[in-house]
């Protein structure tokens, strides 16, 4: 069995001191261990019927548009405010430091489509639940969000208690 955390590589001090980065690009350039993380994530959401996978840019794009295939459902990417063409939906969320903002087009999701969240990591769990907010406006159901790992100790999952979060690993 591929040990997923091996692929996992650890920085000190980026971006910024005192912060330890947890790198996906090892994982995603071992096709072994990057075919067992989709399994894994996959696993995640069982039998779920899932319309519509929402990607968080950036690297919630490389694992959401390979569940979406998986799932049989459509992609939505999640960007940055200003980087989506056409008309969007907007939702501000605080940052360590001042605040940033998400958007997703406005047609991407229908009422009343199950949605699946997905992002490489859950930290604080700000990202996420602005995500979340977005696919509410829209009148999407969220099934579940999910992560390849979940930082414990930043309790992402407090700001995300009214949906079911799951991760393929914990730190």
């Amino acid at each position: 069995m591929i040990e997923l955390e091996d692929y996992i590589r650890i920085i000190p001090d980026f971006p910024k001191d005192g912060v330890v980065f947890k790198d996906i690009t090892p994982l995603l350039g071992n096709k072994e261990a990057s075919a067992e993380c989709l399994k894994r994530l996959t696993e995640l959401v069982a039998d779920q019927r899932i319309d519509k996978v929402v990607g968080i840019e950036s690297r919630g794009f490389f694992f959401g548009m390979l569940l979406a295939q998986e799932l049989n459902a459509g992609f939505v990417p999640a960007r940055k405010a200003g980087k989506l063409p056409a008309e969007t939906v907007k939702e501000p969320y605080q940052l360590e430091y001042g605040m940033d903002a998400l958007e997703i087009h406005e047609d991407a999701i229908s009422q009343g489509e199950r949605v699946l969240i997905h992002d490489d990591v859950l930290a604080t769990g700000g990202t996420a639940r602005a995500v979340c907010k977005l696919v509410e406006k829209l009148g999407g159901e969220i099934v579940q969000c999910n992560f390849i790992m979940e930082l414990i100790f930043l309790d992402g999952k407090e700001k995300l208690k009214k949906y079911t979060t799951r991760s393929v690993l914990q730190y």
